[in-house]
């Protein structure tokens, strides 16, 4: 399962940077918590390529879906496109401050869902409205969620792919927004995307976030076998 984890992620988060939804700003209007450089970089030209500036075109991102409990016990999901794994079992995510950062700090414990092309509106329902602004959301969008029996957070239904996690280390942005790592404790799949007893990409059919033109869009075929399609270089 950890291997699945691994190419998964993989396949769904080429970036190597993190960043959120949660809002309806595009990426040029998000808060930006990082420390300006004292002195602008005079850019070169480069011969035959346009030079966009320094924009964050890290493409496609995943459309993580996190969910927590409040401390009154009420289910809350937010989407989160800055985030991946970054370690054997840990996986990391950036959020400007939501509902989702308070629950984190409180109860340490979360859940990771994939959003799919079967609940894509949804999901982006999710990433676009609060719950401090519209406490039943979950109810709206027809969702309904079931109390994890590993960490005391919420799993979502109708995803069929959800990691159960434990928050190994909060880092706080001055913001309030905060840089969470996570420990993976479980992995859970409805059976309809498995395949031999392996989750099948193609029946979980996920999509991935589009930042340069705030689009969805689903995976493709495999386009090459990961470690061995380049051993013909060899």
């Amino acid at each position: 399962m950890k291997l699945f984890f691994k190419t998964a992620i993989a396949a769904i988060a080429i970036a190597t940077t993190f960043a959120a939804c949660g809002d309806q700003k595009t990426a040029d209007e998000q808060p930006v918590t990082e420390q300006p450089t004292t002195t602008e970089l005079q850019l070169k030209p480069v011969a035959e390529r346009t030079s966009l500036g320094a924009k964050m075109y890290v493409t496609p991102q995943p459309a993580l879906m996190i969910g927590t409990y409040d401390e009154q016990g009420n289910p809350d999901v937010m989407m989160a496109a800055w985030g991946g794994q970054c370690g054997g079992n840990q996986v990391c995510f950036s959020l400007s401050p939501h509902r989702t950062t308070t629950n984190l700090r409180a109860t340490k414990e979360f859940t990771l869902s994939f959003a799919t092309v079967r609940d894509v509106a949804e999901s982006d329902y999710f990433g676009i409205v609060s719950a401090n602004d519209v406490p039943d959301k979950v109810a709206r969008a027809g969702f309904t969620a079931t109390k994890s029996q590993n960490v005391n957070a919420p799993i979502f239904d109708q995803y069929a792919l959800t990691l159960e996690c434990r928050v190994a280390q909060i880092i706080e942005h001055e913001d309030g927004g905060c840089f969470v790592i996570g420990e993976v404790v479980n992995t859970i799949a409805d059976p309809s995307i498995l395949t031999d007893g392996q989750i099948d990409i193609k029946k979980l059919n996920p999509i991935v976030f589009d930042g340069s033109s705030i689009n969805y869009y689903a995976l493709g075929d495999s386009v090459g076998k990961a470690w061995n399609s380049g051993k013909i270089f060899q």
